[in-house]
């Protein structure tokens, strides 16, 4: 199949179970090397369309306001747009002078559009100059365990944000899966068996929640 120009410069986005892609960009707290910052921890990395939007405002004081949880989480967080170090030390200020609310993580001035690009952010059908709200779930070993995409005019949920990074570290320590709406505190999801004798074993175990063999459920304490 012949491939034509616009195909070839197509960026392929990076997609769960990806090593998340390295790089180096100067941020609010100066040049970072991601796998230096993200080195033994969980990492959110998110991108927003602009400095000095009312959307983009609400949403990283969501991430600043609960930045200590994200900590307690062993989790880092790392914003990025398309605008100028300067725009960014600007808003920064602007926003905990306005409301007493600081951006106190790094965010990435993504000027080059080299690390928006790297990651999908930039999807020409909704904008071509500004960064749809990405963001990515990064675990220790930097592989890329989840991803949202938000469009430009739809703010994103901070307490979905919390709880799937709370699923995805669960499911981690413990081998299970998580059900529908599940939260901290809720019954997960035990591996199905994979012989007779362990479906033998999984009927009659009186301990578990049984819908069938198939789905059964447990506490974890």
């Amino acid at each position: 199949m012949e491939v034509t120009q616009e195909m070839s410069q197509v960026t392929v986005m990076p997609r769960i179970g990806d090593k998340a892609p390295d790089f180096t960009a100067n941020t609010t707290i100066g040049p970072v090397r991601f796998s230096d910052y993200a080195k033994d921890h969980w990492v959110i990395l998110f991108s927003h369309p602009a400095d000095f939007t009312p959307v983009c405002t609400t949403e990283l004081s969501g991430f600043a306001k609960n930045k200590p949880e994200f900590d307690a989480l062993g989790t880092k967080l790392i914003g990025l747009s398309i605008d100028s170090i300067h725009a960014h030390l600007g808003w920064v200020n602007n926003v905990d002078k306005n409301t007493g609310v600081y951006f106190d993580f790094p965010i990435i001035a993504d000027i080059d559009m080299k690390v928006s690009k790297l990651y999908g952010m930039l999807q020409p059908n909704e904008s071509e100059t500004a960064a749809v709200r990405a963001v990515f779930f990064i675990d220790p070993k930097m592989k890329i365990r989840l991803i949202m995409y938000y469009p430009l005019n739809v703010g994103r949920n901070m307490d979905e944000i919390i709880r799937v990074l709370k699923a995805l570290k669960t499911s981690d320590e413990h081998g299970v899966a998580l059900p529908l709406n599940w939260t901290p505190g809720e019954k997960v999801i035990v591996p199905p068996p994979k012989t007779l004798s362990e479906m033998k074993a999984r009927i009659e175990d009186v301990s578990l929640e049984k819908v069938d063999f198939y789905l059964a459920k447990k506490n974890l304490n």
